[in-house]
């Protein structure tokens, strides 16, 4: 399951010790503004601040201090100016992603500005030469120029440590793969590249020890798991009770299954469930919880977007797997479903979340119980992972809106209209044309800058539509 918590960020505050002798206090005054932006962040992620790094040695013992206490990124603030050689030692033995902040403790220039505040506020011509340093070593650092009390400085500060986060989890994921869809071109990738370029990786496991922890699956453990489903949605009571229990037993099975070997999602072609012959049902209602608990999911073999649920879930929360079923040219939209998987903490607060007693044909085997919802109406950003013969990878960002979607009563499955900003006619093109692959990952929120920043951490292509 992936992890949920705050991001953990080190705070780099760098500076000459030039006025040591003849302003003694000087020191002291900065690691006060160091710690009180470390304060000012607090509630979004968790900031750590040491002391003044004066010299090449300071330095290189800070960076890999962080490194080595399993920090996400690492925030450098010029608490003065400070002599970009400074710094390469330091970053060329780093694993971590980083945030060069161009902040200084006053935001104006005042008619009473005189030598004292002219030497505390000097950071920006040492943010200069530390930038230019970097730019030689061929490293390229998140940069913001901003009041460190503004609000748009805390929120670029947290998107860039949700994508430093993000960029370390992916380093530790792991993704079960049960079959994969034949003949389903835009799923397939290159399992090494994936793990070197990006990070996680890719074991193909067998469905039957699913089966065989299914056996083990207590009644009292289906019994909790029922009423868990009946405090989270509507069921119709026109659910056989046997059809749930099986699907709940299934359910707890992929949980173990996950749990024992040390995986963080799985990816599941409904094929294999009929092709071993034991099981009743595919695993409809196994993806919508487990998604909902912060598991990754994609169907049918796709790695790459079980990746990307993983990522969302650490980048925004609550990520949900979807694909576009049709387009709506009334609504300038795409009407978004799958087969019957969807993260039910992306659901509308207004409606009910229904659990069904679904028919469906494809699978070959009986009724999957399948939750339905739409999503809630609002911001949202769909993104897609192509591995292409020009790049290793692309995300395709389409930031957009979740339409009001009325009700369909006779659509059996999560669904929702998505409009992106651009409109469906050009972003449907672009879309195409830039390689975005048929399945997809929402997050709710406009948050595609988040995803922009967790690109340029791994140095993947990016391309917004």
């Amino acid at each position: 399951m992936i992890e949920q918590r705050r991001p953990r960020i080190g705070l780099l505050g760098i500076m000459h010790g030039l006025y040591d002798e003849k302003q003694p206090e000087i020191t002291a005054q900065q690691e006060q503004f160091a710690r009180d932006v470390a304060a000012e962040l607090s509630d979004v992620a968790e900031v750590t601040f040491q002391k003044a790094a004066k010299s090449r040695q300071q330095i290189e013992q800070i960076v890999a201090d962080f490194n080595r206490q399993g920090y996400d990124g690492i925030m450098i603030v010029m608490l003065l100016y400070s002599p970009g050689f400074r710094l390469i030692g330091a970053l060329k033995d780093n694993r971590l992603p980083v945030l060069l902040a161009n902040i200084q403790p006053l935001p104006v220039v005042t008619a009473d500005w005189n030598w004292s505040r002219l030497t505390t506020n000097q950071g920006i011509h040492g943010a200069q030469d530390t930038a230019n340093m970097l730019y030689h070593s061929n490293l390229n650092p998140a940069v913001v120029t901003e009041d460190w009390k503004s609000a748009a400085f805390k929120q670029y500060f947290l998107d860039w440590a949700r994508a430093a986060q993000t960029a370390q989890a992916l380093k530790r994921m792991r993704i079960a793969v049960f079959g994969r869809m034949k003949g389903m071109g835009d799923i397939v990738g290159n399992d090494e590249a994936l793990f070197r370029v990006i990070g996680p990786e890719a074991f193909y496991e067998g469905i039957g020890d699913v089966h065989k922890l299914m056996e083990q699956v207590s009644d009292s453990d289906i019994d909790a798991a029922i009423a868990e489903d009946a405090r989270n949605f509507e069921i119709d009571p026109g659910l056989p009770a046997d059809n749930h229990r099986y699907a709940a037993r299934m359910q707890l099975a992929f949980e173990r299954f996950m749990i024992d070997n040390g995986f963080d999602g799985f990816s599941a072609n409904f094929d294999v469930f009929r092709e071993d012959g034991r099981f009743k049902q595919i695993h409809m209602l196994a993806a919508s919880n487990l998604m909902a608990k912060g598991y990754a999911y994609s169907n049918e073999g796709d790695v790459h977007t079980a990746v990307l649920v993983g990522a969302g879930h650490v980048l925004v929360g609550d990520a949900h797997f979807t694909e576009m079923y049709s387009l709506d040219f009334e609504k300038d939209s795409a009407l978004m479903s799958h087969m019957g998987e969807g993260n039910w903490k992306v659901a509308r607060k207004d409606r009910p979340i229904r659990l069904i007693d679904r028919e469906l044909e494809i699978g070959g085997l009986g009724n999957p119980p399948t939750v339905v919802f739409s999503a809630e109406p609002g911001p949202g950003v769909l993104v897609s992972l192509a591995p292409l013969p020009d790049v290793d990878y692309r995300l395709v960002i389409s930031e957009g809106e979740v339409l009001d979607t009325e009700e369909y009563p006779d659509v059996p499955m999560p669904y929702f209209h998505f409009r992106p900003a651009s409109g469906i006619r050009r972003a449907m093109d672009d879309w195409m044309r830039v390689g975005g692959t048929h399945h997809q990952t929402l997050t709710l929120g406009a948050h595609a800058r988040r995803w922009e920043l967790l690109c340029d951490i791994l140095n993947i292509d990016s391309v917004s539509v």
